[in-house]
């Protein structure tokens, strides 16, 4: 019986290091897209750069104006600007559904819906 538990142990420890190790890749992944999407807000649009907006832009895989707004206490029209800049330098997918534009933060779409839960 003792045998048994101590095999029993073993193979709970060896899947917690598997589910761990296959945690790790996505979450470095995350941790380098925001911080390459960082050095290119910077870059090239210094003035619109905040760690509030980066926030905003990594809370979802996609922006509203409301939520800019929210997040950055700017205005309505000022929120709207910050995202067509950030569309126009590559930094998002702008897209109408409805009545509401949608501002997709393609690299971040891209990682979450590409995780596998597989080891």
């Amino acid at each position: 019986m003792r045998g048994r538990r101590a095999e029993w142990c073993v193979y709970l420890v060896r899947g917690v290091a598997i589910t761990a190790r296959s945690g790790l890749r996505p979450v470095k992944e995350l941790r380098d897209l925001r911080r390459g999407t960082k050095l290119t807000l910077r870059e090239k649009l210094p003035k619109l750069y905040s760690q509030d907006l980066l926030s905003n832009l990594f809370r979802h895989p996609y922006t509203r104006i409301e939520f800019v707004e929210k997040d950055l206490g700017v205005s309505r029209i000022t929120a709207a600007r910050y995202l067509e800049q950030l569309t126009a330098a590559g930094l998002g997918d702008k897209r109408k559904i409805g009545k509401t534009n949608f501002y997709i933060n393609r690299p971040l779409f891209a990682l979450l819906s590409g995780v596998s839960l597989n080891p």
